[in-house]
């Protein structure tokens, strides 16, 4: 059979296939290695990462994972028998509880307490408000499901010195911290050393092929390492995601407040134009929400028609709303959307919109 599928050209989407074909990514990676470089062991490239995270992030160690969601519910677990409690606390959106199909319950028993609206950011009176012991509390920085939006600096001090007085260990969900950091500009360190243990991402803002890493205590490491192995984690010849980790590490992290800056000016020539509306305005890092009022299925189908006629993909994902006739999509800006000015991305969202009113 013929593929018809229709050939993406161009892409405002951060993981569109266009930026990650295989012999590009190996090309990259192959800058990082010569032949004397073993695939595994301490100078292999995963222990390299890890070493390069750890002193980035000021923590004692840090481990390699497959997955950010075996990472960051090994880390709840380790929380959750130090201190005798199974009940964790994280905002409602909290990519553990939305995305990955309540494993923190289904493999490691533990409890998960909603604290605080689920579209607005958790506060200080959220977290005086949870009504029982927790072993952890969980930060999503930036929050991706509310648009990429961030806790002032001083509030969320504020917030992790009122969860240490109650008992309860601090981690952070960093998976997009490389982003949340163009708006707090401090060091990395700095945002790290706030929480006890600290999960970051290999393939969202470094554009990695896939994996995480789990920076923490010496100690909490040891126990974090019998746990991925009991998972299936402890994968041998795991080279090839460190070094694309390590690609992005050398290459697009130093590019995130440009990003960040050209989010800021789409956003304003959405909002300039009128059509739909970008939250937050301004965007705080170079994520962000697109709103339209138009229902998400017309709107796939006019992204449809745009890819068919003209190759452009605005999406990887259009999300519903409450108000049936309205619906959203995310924005990320790497060099994917730095390919498009700020005009031209109002343009093809007024087109988008245009169509999908032949379609509702």
């Amino acid at each position: 059979m013929v593929d018809e599928s229709p050939v993406v050209r161009r892409s405002l989407f951060l993981h569109a296939p266009i930026r990650r074909r295989p012999r590009q990514m190996l090309e990259q990676m192959s800058q990082l290695v010569d032949e004397g470089t073993p695939p595994d062991g301490p100078e292999g490239p995963v222990a390299v990462l890890e070493r390069r995270l750890a002193d980035l992030l000021g923590k004692e160690a840090a481990l390699f994972f497959p997955s950010g969601t075996m990472a960051q519910q090994v880390a709840l677990r380790i929380h959750a028998e130090r201190s005798g409690r199974r009940t964790f606390a994280a905002h409602p959106q909290s990519h553990l509880d939305v995305w990955e199909q309540q494993g923190y319950n289904a493999v490691h028993g533990l409890r998960f307490h909603r604290t605080g609206d689920p579209f607005e950011l958790m506060t200080a009176q959220d977290l005086a408000a949870v009504g029982e012991p927790v072993a952890a509390v969980v930060w999503e920085l930036p929050q991706r499901d509310l648009g990429g939006v961030l806790p002032e600096w001083d509030d969320l001090c504020g917030q992790v010195a009122l969860v240490r007085a109650s008992g309860a260990a601090t981690h952070l969900d960093g998976a997009r911290l490389w982003e949340a950091q163009t708006y707090y500009r401090r060091p990395f360190d700095q945002i790290a050393g706030l929480f006890d243990s600290v999960y970051v991402s290999l393939y969202k803002s470094l554009q990695g092929v896939r994996g995480a890493v789990l920076a923490t205590d010496a100690d909490t490491v040891r126990a974090a390492e019998v746990w991925r192995q009991r998972l299936g984690g402890g994968i041998a010849d795991a080279w090839p995601l460190a070094l694309a980790a390590m690609v992005g590490l050398d290459t697009v992290a130093a590019r995130m407040p440009a990003y960040r800056e050209h989010a800021i000016a789409v956003a304003a020539a959405i909002n300039a134009d009128g059509a739909a509306r970008a939250h937050p305005d301004p965007p705080q890092t170079p994520l962000f929400h697109i709103h339209l009022p138009a229902p998400r299925r017309a709107v796939e189908r006019a992204g449809s028609a745009l890819l068919a006629e003209q190759g452009v993909q605005l999406w990887g994902r259009v999300r519903s709303a409450p108000d049936p006739s309205r619906s959203s999509f995310e924005v990320t800006v790497g060099e994917n959307a730095m390919e498009f000015t700020p005009e031209e991305v109002a343009a093809f969202i007024r087109d988008v919109l245009a169509r999908a009113r032949i379609y509702a």
